[in-house]
Formats: C-alpha cells, structure tokens, sequence
C-alpha cells in the first residue's frame, strides 16, 4: 500500500468518512440557539433557506461600523460571598462557564469598584485617617477578603480577561460633607422609581441635615493637595493590585458623578472633574494605565464633553463610559468623536425579581447602547443571593442566583441573554450595518470572518423573517417572545 493510501486509510478510521468529506468540502458551520421565557440556550435545526436575490426582511451589508472590545460584569462583593457558599466544584464549574474561552459567556472585559460601592459589606476606602495626604497607612486588606479571590478565579479560567475600575466615593476626609453616602434614606413608602423595589426603613447612613450632596457640586474638596493625594491615591491602588498580580488597565474617575445616592456617592462638576483628571493623568501615564471620562449617568452630552475637550483633561481621555440616563447621551459624543471608545458601563440593575419582562427591557438596553457606538457592554451584578438585596436596601437582578441556605444556584434569563451575544461575537469584531423592514436585530462580523446575528421577535406569534447575509438568504421562523443567536462560518 503506497503512502498515500495508508494516511487515508488511517484517516478514515479516525474521524469516519462523513467527517472528512464535510472537512474536505469546507462545509459552512451553522447554529442556532433560542431563548425564551419557558426555555433557554435551545439549539435548533439547520437555518433554513430562501431563495437567492429575494427582498429580504433584513440585509446584513459589508460595511463595518464600530469594533467590539467585549462584554463583562462586575465584581462587586456580594457577589463574591454568595458563590463562596457554593460547594466548591459548583464554583469552578461557575467560573469556567463564565470566563472560560470558548465554554460559555466568554468574558473578558470587567469593571471592579475602588473601595466600597452599593454592593460591598460595609463601607471603607483604602485610606481613612484623616489628613494622610501622603497615604501611609494605604491599605487593601479588605479587598484580600474578597474581591482579590473574586476576581483571582476568573483569571485562573482566563488569564487575558481585562480590568477597570472607579470608584463611588473617595475617602470621607477628602469630602465637604465627612460622609461616604450623599443623601440620607427615604421612607420606603415614598414612590419609587419606575419598578424598582427597596427597604430603607431600618437603615441610617449618618447623613445629617446640611450634609447632602447636590448634583451640579462639588463634594470633593477642591484644592491642590486633595487632587495630588486623590491622584496618588489611584497610582496606589493600581500597585497594590499588581502585587497581587491582578493588572488593571483603565480607570474612570468617578462612578455617576451627578448623583448624590444613599449609598457611597461623591458629586462632581464636570470642570471640579476635569480639574482632577489633570492630576490623575499623569500618575496614570507612569503606570501605562488609561483613562476614561465617566461613568455618566445623565443624558447631557455637554457633560462628559467639558472633560473630553479640555485642554487640562482631554488628552488624558482615551474613552468614556455610559448607563442609566447616560444612555440619552452616548450618541452625541459617538457622532462627534467617532474615533472613541465608548463603554456601557453598567447594565441597569432592576428589581431583584430577575423576570422574563426586565430580561425583554435588558434587550432593548443592549441594542441601543450598541447600535450607538458602545464598544463594550457590562452587566452589573455577577451573582446575588435569593432576592438580591443589597446592603444598602435595594434589591437588584444578578446573573447568577444562589440560594445560600439549600447551597444551590441558577442562571437568570438576563445571563442567557448576554450569552447570546458574549458567546459568539469575539473580541475585534465589527458590528455590521443592517437594512430593511425587520429592525430587531444587530450584526457583527468576528475577526475569523464568521457572522453573528442576535434577533428578537418581541411578538405573541410566530414570525418567520428572511435574512439576506454574505449572499444567501436564510428563512427562520422565530418563536413568539425569543431571543436567537445564527451563528454562520463559511
């Protein structure tokens, strides 16, 4: 037998012949998942055809329009102390899902705070003796208890998986107000926002008459040596995590800078902020870290723009970053800066009821922050226990849910949803411009040349939809209220 035959032979018998014809063919890969309020991550059949040169309901075009850094969470935490419940195959079978390439959601970009946010045990900073402006007695050793492990096991599944942080408020002796917090509790009876749901009625924050922030201040003292050890305060930070071998790449300087909440919050003006930012660029230059301007939370545009056209701040700003309100926003500063990156930078957090109707709204959150230039999409909570209370009175949604008492845990339909998207649209994909009369869908190309497209059919029936993409025309019937991913490599 000459050689020739032989490798056949042996190839034959190793991955049968029906495999080595299709790897021969080059066959097109094809999937399609579908999630819906009674079943999720579903794989269906073969994506059927249309007939070529047909009208289609949506055209996928050749033109690119913004790059995706990716998709992430944040590692608050109470999210940490509820997976730690978890037995320990449970976690690492959680990490893996999550951070793993290629396994799950694949995450690779995430957000951490800088001392405590809504999220954390107990307020702190990293500093609070009053007036030590030279940081001596700087220290992270909260942060060993549980973010560093936190976020240590997600690097085990994915050591390139990128960092950034801001914090929510700076340390109480460098504020006007000595308080973490910028407003005192409301009643619980007081209207709420929208569907939200809270329980403030035993809680106290210390926040006394006189002591509220308002927005359009400044809470930050505003003087050179409060900016110089603020500034070092970050360089500090971003050494003390290195030498834990957690590198972290870009910071914002104050998370939701309008806002004085009932939990740490510091206001800032947007010159008080392009003032710092003069400061805090340099110290970051040394470091090799970046800066982005945010996190903004309104819809004024004029806002983060003061700190993206300043001659002290400008040139420090490498991107910007939106949620809430700040969605209003991010297409103005997109369409004037085309060139910047643009992060949704908090999944709006909902109510702690984790349903089928805020998973539908997270939808709709996802396609305008990315059919408006966002590059990167983050949700909030990684994972909460039953009923997602916060420490601060507010109950949220979270990815994950743990059940601390029977020690068990489950995927929400918010983190299906992010799947769809996180699993297939690779780092260095292209969003694709679409046409046509079906608009409920988004495309991306991934640097391999493979297509995306995430669709919804927000509808009570069936829809069966053509799509026209690389030149061909496929005809899914879309279950009635469904996400679904078409995964399509040639």
């Amino acid at each position: 037998m000459s050689n020739r035959l032989k490798f056949l032979a042996r190839a034959l018998a190793t991955v049968g012949i029906a495999q080595l014809l299709t790897a021969n063919a080059g066959a097109q890969t094809m999937e399609w998942v579908t999630s819906s309020a009674t079943e999720n991550w579903k794989v269906q059949h073969k994506i059927p055809t249309g007939k070529a040169g047909k009208t289609a309901d949506a055209t996928i075009t050749n033109q690119k329009l913004q790059v995706i850094d990716g998709w992430g969470g944040c590692f608050n935490e109470l999210g940490w102390t509820s997976l730690n419940v978890l037995p320990a195959a449970d976690q690492q079978a959680i990490f893996k899902e999550l951070f793993s390439p290629g396994a799950g959601a694949n995450f690779n970009i995430c957000r951490m705070p800088i001392g405590a946010n809504d999220f954390a045990r107990k307020w702190y900073s990293y500093d609070e003796t009053d007036g030590d402006f030279g940081l001596t007695n700087f220290s992270i050793a909260n942060d060993e208890e549980t973010l560093i492990p936190f976020i240590k096991s997600a690097l085990k599944q994915n050591p390139k998986l990128k960092l950034w942080a801001s914090p929510w408020s700076p340390p109480v002796w460098m504020k006007v107000n000595k308080q973490y917090a910028g407003a005192p509790f409301p009643k619980t009876g007081v209207k709420a926002w929208q569907d939200l749901r809270f329980d403030f009625d035993s809680l106290d924050n210390g926040v006394k008459p006189g002591q509220e922030g308002k927005e359009g201040t400044n809470m930050f003292i505003q003087d050179e040596q409060h900016f110089k050890s603020y500034a070092n305060y970050f360089a500090e930070f971003i050494k003390a995590y290195r030498k834990q071998n957690i590198n972290i790449g870009m910071v914002m300087p104050q998370n939701e800078f309008n806002s004085p909440q009932t939990f740490p919050s510091c206001t800032w003006t947007a010159d008080g902020l392009s003032k710092f930012v003069s400061y805090l660029g340099p110290e970051m230059n040394k470091l090799g870290v970046n800066i982005f301007m945010g996190t903004v939370e309104r819809g004024n545009p004029k806002l983060a723009d003061t700190v993206i056209s300043s001659a002290a701040s400008g040139k420090y700003i490498k991107g910007a970053g939106f949620q809430w309100a700040g969605k209003d926003a991010i297409a103005t500063i997109h369409q004037k800066y085309p060139a910047l990156k643009l992060y949704q930078s908090e999944q709006e957090c909902g109510n702690g009821l984790n349903d089928w109707k805020y998973c539908t709204y997270t939808w709709s959150l996802m396609k305008h922050y990315l059919s408006n230039g966002a590059n990167a999409y983050m949700y909030w909570n990684i994972s909460l226990q039953n009923g997602g209370k916060s420490t601060w009175g507010w109950f949220q949604n979270s990815l994950i849910t743990v059940d601390t008492t029977a020690k068990t845990y489950k995927y929400n339909y918010e983190y299906y949803l992010m799947k769809h998207f996180s699993h297939y649209i690779q780092p260095g994909a292209y969003r694709l411009q679409t046409d046509g009369s079906f608009g409920n869908l988004l495309a991306f190309q991934n640097p391999d040349k493979s297509m995306v497209i995430v669709a919804y059919n927000e509808g009570t029936a069936a829809k069966k939809i053509s799509i026209n993409a690389g030149g061909k025309t496929w005809e899914p019937e879309l279950a009635p209220d469904s996400f679904h991913t078409f995964y399509i490599k040639n």
